[in-house]
Parts: C-alpha cells; structure tokens; sequence
C-alpha cells in the first residue's frame, strides 16, 4: 500500500464509488463462466436480462 498511497487516500477522501458497476460486472462474469459453451449468444442475453426483472 506505501507505493499507491495516493490512491489510498482518495479512494478515503472521496464519498462515490464504483462499488455498484463492480458487482455488475462480477455477477455477468459469474453468469458467463456458467454457461460458457452451453449456450450461444441469444441465451446468455435473455439469462442477462432475466437477473434485471
């Protein structure tokens, strides 16, 4: 952590963060691990789309 201080204390100085968009992205990798070569593009999305109704 001594060689990226600054970065240390912005991500403490500063009240966002980009919390949300990580755990989006994690969850999609999570799905797409699932499915990978079971399914082709037209089910991962309609899977996609179902975690957001």
């Amino acid at each position: 952590m001594q060689t990226d201080i600054e970065a240390v204390k912005h991500a403490l100085s500063y009240s966002w963060s980009n919390g949300i968009v990580e755990g989006n992205v994690n969850r999609l990798k999570v799905i797409k691990r699932q499915m990978y070569g079971r399914a082709k593009l037209d089910l991962l999305s309609k899977k996609v789309l179902y975690q957001f109704q």
